[in-house]
């Protein structure tokens, strides 16, 4: 069973202009998100992308750009970890997450 997170909220974008289907993304990130066909990537599943940024990070392309470690999913998921209000302080002057 894949862990999932919140539906349509990951930031994860990808550009198939820009990908040189190089396989990186597909090989670095946990969970399975991409997979690489014909010489291009493609998003698997993005509910089950945690935003960590591995496969931003080590696209030559620079063809995928997430903001990893933000979200509304990850103010919910530290919420259960930690037993406190989901709050990703939206509100703040600082801006969200």
């Amino acid at each position: 069973m894949k862990l999932r997170y919140l539906k349509n909220v990951a930031t994860l974008r990808l550009s198939a202009e820009k990908c040189n289907g190089c396989g990186r993304c597909a090989e670095v990130c946990p969970h399975g998100v991409f997979s690489v066909n014909e010489r291009k990537a493609k998003i698997e599943d993005k509910d089950c992308c945690m935003e960590c940024g591995a496969c931003a990070k080590n696209c030559p392309a620079q063809a995928i750009t997430v903001n990893s470690g933000v979200g509304c999913a990850q103010a919910v998921i530290k919420g259960w970890l930690t037993g406190s209000e989901p709050s990703c302080d939206c509100s703040s002057s600082e801006g969200c997450c």
